[in-house]
C-alpha cells in the first residue's frame, strides 16, 4: 500500500510540475561560481556577467571590511552555537548587534532572528489576541501574510496603498481592543513606497499602531539610510519595524524586530521562531555589525543610490518601457506575459545581463515583469549596457 501511495504522489507531483512548465512560469536557478557583486561568473562558462537582480543594494556583500569582520568573528566566536538563544546560544556579539540595530533605527531595543521571514512569523502571534485587529495591505510580502495567518486577531485587508479603504477598515475595526496597521515600507515586486505619512495620520486618528517591514528600505532610503520612516519624516510615529540583515546590510542572512523594549522582552518569551531556532552564526553577526558601522560612519554609499536609480529609470522610460514604482532601486520592467518575461530574461543573459522574469504566483496573473535592481556598485557603463540590451531584446520580441 505504501508503494502505491508513493507512486500516486509521484504522478500527481510530476503532473503539477508539468503544468508549471506549460504555463511558462518555471523558475530555474542559475549557479554562481563567484562572489555576489555587480559582476558575476556563472557555472557553465558565463564570465563577466553584469548582475542586476540581487538585493545587494549597497554592494556590501563583498566589501573587504565586511568580509574581514566575518572572518574575525568566525575565528573568535566559532562557526555556530548549536543552540537556541535562551539555552546557551547568546554571545556578546548578539547583544552588541541588537543594541546597534536599535540605535540605528532610534528605537528602544531589538531582537535578532534567523531571517526577516522568521521575524514576521513571530511578531503577530505573540502580540495580537482574538480581542485585537490587524489591517494589512493586500500586496504585503508573503512573510507578513503568513505571519498574520498564524495569529488569532481579527484580520482586515485593505486595497494596495488605498487610504480611503484603510480608513473604512479602521472605522470597522474600532470595536476591537488594539488595532495594528501592517505594511511593507517599500514593496518588493513593484518598487513603490507606502504612504507612511497618511497611514500614520489615520493611525493617530483611529488610535492604531503602525508596523512596517523595511527589508527593501533599510540601509539606503532616507537621508541616512534608516528607511521609509526616515525618508517620509515619521520615525516617531511608527511603533514596530521588522527588517533584514540579508539585503543591504551585508547580504548574508538574519532579520530583526526593533521597537518598544516591553515588546522586545515579550518576543524573547513568546516568539516561536526566536525560541526554537538556533542563534545567528557569529560570522553573519560580524558581517551585519560591520555593515551598520559603515552606514553610521557615512551616508555616502546610501546617497549614491539615487542618481544611479534615476539614470536607469529615465533611460528605460525614454526607450519606451513601462517601469513600475518610483525613485526606488527596484525597477520592474512591466511586460504582462509570463512567457515573454522568461524568454526576454534568457536573451538578456546571452547579452551578458543577468536579470530574472517574475510571474505568477510571485506576482498576480497578467502582471509578469523583469525586475531590475540597481546597486550602489554598478557603474554608469553597467547601467547603460543594461538599457541597450533591453532595447535590443525588447525590439526582437515585440515588447517595444
Amino acid at each position: 500500500a505504501s508503494g502505491a501511495a508513493a507512486a500516486q504522489l509521484r504522478r500527481r507531483l510530476e503532473s503539477e510540475l508539468e503544468d508549471i512548465r506549460g504555463a511558462g512560469t518555471w523558475k530555474s536557478e542559475r549557479v554562481i561560481t563567484s562572489r555576489q557583486g555587480p559582476h558575476l561568473r556563472l557555472a557553465g562558462g558565463g564570465a563577466g556577467i553584469i548582475n542586476f537582480c540581487a538585493n545587494n543594494y549597497l554592494g556590501l556583500s563583498s566589501h573587504p571590511e565586511v568580509i574581514r569582520a566575518a572572518v574575525e568573528a568566525l575565528e573568535k566566536f566559532g562557526a555556530g552555537l548549536s543552540s537556541v538563544r535562551f539555552i546557551c546560544g547568546t554571545q556578546s556579539i548578539h547583544k552588541d548587534l541588537e543594541e546597534k540595530i536599535a540605535r540605528f533605527h532610534q528605537r528602544e531595543d531589538a531582537i535578532l532572528y534567523a531571517s526577516c521571514f522568521d521575524a514576521n512569523a513571530g511578531i503577530f502571534e505573540a502580540l495580537l489576541t482574538p480581542e485585537d485587529a490587524v489591517l494589512s495591505d493586500e500586496l504585503n510580502h508573503a512573510s507578513i501574510i503568513d505571519g498574520i495567518r498564524l495569529c488569532k486577531a481579527n484580520k482586515y485587508r485593505y486595497k494596495h496603498m488605498d487610504m480611503q479603504d484603510l480608513e473604512a477598515k479602521l472605522k470597522e475595526a474600532q470595536k476591537h481592543r488594539l488595532r495594528l496597521v501592517a505594511t511593507d515600507g517599500a514593496f518588493s515586486m513593484d518598487g513603490d513606497i507606502a504612504p507612511l505619512r497618511e497611514i500614520c495620520q489615520l493611525a493617530q486618528k483611529y488610535d492604531a499602531l503602525v508596523f512596517i517591514d523595511e527589508c527593501h528600505a533599510t540601509g539606503f532610503l532616507g537621508p541616512n539610510g534608516r528607511g521609509t520612516d526616515e525618508l517620509l519624516g515619521v520615525m516617531d510615529k511608527v511603533t514596530i519595524i521588522n527588517s533584514t540583515l540579508g539585503k543591504a546590510l551585508g547580504g548574508a542572512a538574519g532579520g530583526y524586530t526593533t521597537g518598544p523594549k516591553p515588546l522586545i522582552d515579550l518576543l524573547r518569551q513568546r516568539s516561536r521562531p526566536y525560541l526554537f531556532s538556533n542563534s545567528l552564526p557569529p560570522a553573519v553577526v560580524g558581517c551585519a555589525s560591520k555593515a551598520l558601522d559603515l552606514l553610521m560612519e557615512s551616508n555616502a554609499i546610501a546617497q549614491s543610490m539615487a542618481a544611479k536609480t534615476q539614470r536607469f529609470r529615465s533611460k528605460m522610460t525614454a526607450a519606451g518601457f513601462t517601469i513600475s514604482g518610483k525613485d526606488h532601486p527596484i525597477c520592474p520592467v512591466m511586460l504582462g506575459d509570463a512567457r515573454l518575461a522568461s524568454v526576454m530574461a534568457e536573451d538578456m543573459l546571452s547579452r551578458g545581463i543577468y536579470v530574472i522574469g517574475f510571474s505568477y504566483p510571485v506576482v498576480p496573473k497578467g502582471k509578469a515583469r523583469i525586475r531590475v535592481q540597481i546597486s550602489a556598485v554598478h557603474s554608469d557603463e553597467d547601467i547603460d549596457r543594461c538599457v541597450e540590451a533591453f532595447t535590443e531584446v525588447g525590439r526582437k520580441h515585440g515588447a517595444l
